[in-house]
C-alpha cells in the first residue's frame, strides 16, 4: 500500500512528451519491444453516445497506469506516450494487450471484427472497462461478433488474475459515479475456465476513471490504489500467461 501511495504521488509530475503522430492527432509509440498501453478506437453503436466514447479517460489513464507499472515491476514499458489503433490496423499484432473503453457504445466494421478475432486467436488479450447496466447487451453482442463460438463466464476472487502481482482483499472496487455492483466476466480459449484468458470484462465498473484522476485528489486515494492494483494485476497476468 505504501509503495502504491508513493507511486501515486509521482503522477503529480508533468507527463512526458513523446511518440509520433497518428491520424486524428493521437499518439503512437514507435515499436521497440517494450509494453505500451494500447487503446482501441471505434465507431458508435448501441446507445450511440457519440464518436468519442472510446476516448473516455484518454490520455491520462493510459499514461498513468504505465508509470505505476514501471515503478513497481521490472516489465520493460513505455511511459512517454500510448497507442491508439483501430481493430483492423495490423499494428495491434505488435501489442499483446488492448483496452476498450465504454463498450456499451462500441461498434465494429466487419474488418474490425475479423481483426479482433485474429488478434485473440493469435494470443492477444483484451480488457473491456467503463460500462454498466443495459450497456452489457451491446458489449456482449460486439464481442460475440468477433468470437461467436465463445461465451462470457463470470469469475471471482479465486481466479489467479486477481492475485498475479497484488493479493487483494476485495476485488470489487466500486464504480466512481454510478450506484451499481461490480462484476467480472472472462472469455477463455475453448470456453475452458482453466485455459488461456482471451478477454476480461469489468462490468459495472470504471477503473480507468480512477487512473485518470489519481493525480488530482478528485477521487479517494484508497480506492484509486485498489483500481491501480487491479490494473497492474491484469497487465502482469496477461504478459505472463
Amino acid at each position: 500500500m505504501r509503495r502504491i501511495a508513493r507511486a501515486l504521488l509521482l503522477l503529480a509530475l508533468p507527463l512526458l512528451a513523446g511518440g509520433q503522430g497518428r491520424p486524428g492527432g493521437y499518439m503512437e509509440v514507435p515499436y521497440n519491444g517494450g509494453f505500451t498501453f494500447t487503446r482501441i478506437r471505434y465507431g458508435g453503436s448501441g446507445f450511440r453516445r457519440g464518436g468519442d466514447a472510446w476516448a473516455h479517460d484518454y490520455p491520462q489513464a493510459d499514461h498513468h497506469l504505465p508509470k505505476i507499472i514501471e515503478y513497481l515491476t521490472t516489465i520493460p514499458i513505455n511511459v512517454d506516450a500510448s497507442n491508439v489503433f483501430d481493430l483492423d490496423d495490423p499494428e495491434i499484432f505488435r501489442h499483446p494487450i488492448i483496452y476498450i473503453s465504454e463498450p456499451g457504445y462500441w461498434g465494429m466494421t466487419d474488418a474490425e471484427a475479423l481483426g479482433l478475432r485474429q488478434f485473440l486467436q493469435k494470443g492477444g488479450f483484451v480488457i473491456l472497462d467503463d460500462f454498466e447496466a443495459e450497456q452489457w447487451y451491446n458489449m456482449e453482442a460486439q464481442l460475440l461478433r468477433a468470437m461467436p463460438d465463445n461465451r462470457l463466464i463470470e469469475i471471482g476472487p479465486e481466479h489467479p488474475i486477481f492475485s498475479s502481482f497484488f493479493v487483494l482483499k476485495d476485488i470489487y472496487v466500486p464504480h466512481p459515479s454510478v450506484n451499481v455492483t461490480p462484476r467480472y466476466f472472462a472469455m477463455f480459449e475453448n470456453n475452458d475456465p482453466q485455459g488461456r484468458m482471451l478477454a476480461l470484462v469489468n462490468y459495472n465498473s470504471d477503473l480507468a476513471e480512477y487512473w485518470e484522476w489519481s493525480d488530482t485528489g478528485f477521487l479517494p486515494m484508497d480506492l484509486s490504489n485498489e483500481a491501480y492494483k487491479l490494473g497492474v494485476n491484469y497487465i502482469y497476468y496477461a504478459l505472463t500467461h
